[in-house]
């Protein structure tokens, strides 16, 4: 890796930044890591971290001691963290010149961490290398704008914008609603460009102060980098403005979730043409055999499209969200929508994934999905036609614990992710759902304190 490091040494000197954040991803998504000098980060060529920071949840706290222990060595020990060189941020918020470099994980023989979610996706592509194939994903991002809220026990408020007023009503591809952001937007593209993210279009959604933004087909780990980057920059950016940016799943009583649609297509490596169309543009045996593989396993993988307690109310009929794993062509009542489209652009679009899902993960899984649909040949039910919430032989498990168990269950999810990575990310969502549960909400103090 001399050749390249030299290269990101280059481009540290030449950007003159004095401060790296050398980050890794833990399982939820929340970037782990050190901050250290330039110099010291380029003299000692990565860091290391205790791999039990894989194990951690997003409370901070740990999954119970017997699984901790027959996953990670009783010594707590350290893991390899080297960066990549391709993987290079600017921090345009910060005081001093600073960057961010995403790194890999190693063991000290250079086996990856099984528990690494970016060694996670890196696996799931070379199964698509070994076959020839390299699959091209183009994401949407959705999330709110909140008024910004010290007491997690009150519920989220709408900002108000440029003209002084809060959103009412539903105001989806509002021009003017979106441009009541203008400056916090100004500065997300500014900065986004900075950093080299190809964002491609912004857009106001159904709820109040929801917008999407979109980014544009690429390659599949260069793009979740990118999401994971471009959270923290939204979040960022909204804090500069004196309001919040939340990527919950469903943030706000009664108005629409937050997703992370996926768009994806395969090209042939050889000759660089896409596998989902046939000649006369009719879709390929391959695509449907994928689209058959997102619904025979997305349910099983469902933790990683929905790794939340609050990921589940998102799941609602009539809401903007699917209920199932039904396709359909322009069809966005369907879990899979095939969009119309050219034949070099056939793709399909999961509309499973909640913006809270952990990019490396929910883009792993759902690439996963499809490729075990075009090696096993798994055919598709037939398109649903009309509203897709009414289908009841499709649907998906309803609760974060019920999702858990069907992933557990799984032998082929085992067999392609590994049974550390499958026990690992099972007992890190169990803890959180363990503590999620000994809350008392203010639905049952309002409802049940002097009525049972």
């Amino acid at each position: 890796m001399n050749a390249p490091f030299d290269q990101l040494s280059t481009w540290l000197k030449e950007h003159r930044i004095t401060e790296v954040e050398c980050v890794i991803s833990d399982l939820t998504g929340i970037a782990r890591g050190k901050i250290a000098p330039t110099a010291k980060f380029l003299h000692e060529r990565g860091m290391r971290l205790p791999e039990s920071v894989l194990l951690q949840t997003v409370t901070g706290d740990y999954v119970d001691d017997d699984i901790y222990y027959s996953l990670l060595d009783a010594a707590d020990i350290d893991m390899v963290c080297r960066p990549d060189p391709t993987a290079v941020y600017q921090i345009p918020w910060a005081i001093e010149p600073t960057a961010i470099v995403i790194h890999d994980t190693f063991d000290k023989q250079g086996n990856p961490i099984e528990l690494s979610p970016r060694n996670v996706l890196k696996k799931v592509l070379k199964l698509y290398a070994d076959k020839g194939w390299q699959p091209i994903v183009a994401p949407e991002m959705e999330f709110y704008l909140t008024q910004r809220c010290e007491d997690p026990d009150l519920p989220l408020q709408v900002p108000m914008g440029r003209s002084g007023r809060a959103e009412s009503g539903r105001q989806s591809f509002s021009i003017d609603a979106a441009n009541e952001f203008d400056p916090l937007f100004e500065d997300v593209y500014d900065w986004c460009e900075i950093q080299g993210l190809d964002l491609d279009t912004l857009i106001h959604e159904d709820g109040p102060a929801q917008m999407e933004i979109n980014f544009r087909h690429g390659d599949a780990l260069d793009l979740a980098d990118q999401i994971t980057v471009f959270k923290r920059t939204m979040r960022e950016a909204a804090l500069k403005h004196n309001v919040a940016a939340t990527f919950m799943a469903k943030p706000i009583t009664d108005e629409p979730g937050s997703a992370m649609h996926l768009h994806q297509s395969v090209v042939d490596i050889a000759t660089g043409k896409p596998i989902f169309a046939n000649e006369d543009g009719s879709m390929s045996a391959l695509f449907l055999h994928h689209i058959g593989g997102l619904q025979k396993y997305i349910p099983k993988l469902l933790p990683m499209f929905a790794p939340n307690v609050n990921s589940f109310r998102r799941f609602l009929p009539d809401t903007s969200a699917p209920v199932n794993v039904e396709w359909g062509e322009e069809n966005r009542t369907a879990g899979l929508r095939v969009p119309t489209s050219s034949p070099e652009a056939m793709r399909v679009e999961n509309r499973l994934p909640g913006a809270d899902a952990n990019p490396y993960l929910a883009i792993a899984a759902s690439l996963l999905c499809g490729y075990i649909g075009m090696v096993e040949g798994i055919e598709p039910s037939a398109p649903v036609q009309g509203r897709a919430y009414e289908r009841r032989n499709l649907r998906l498990p309803i609760t974060i614990e019920d999702a858990l168990q069907h992933m557990e269950d799984c032998e082929k999810v085992r067999e392609y992710l590994g049974q550390n990575f499958v026990q690992g990310y099972v007992a890190v969502k169990r803890a959180e759902h363990e503590n999620f549960k000994r809350v008392i909400s203010s639905w049952e103090r309002e409802f049940l304190m002097l009525s049972v």
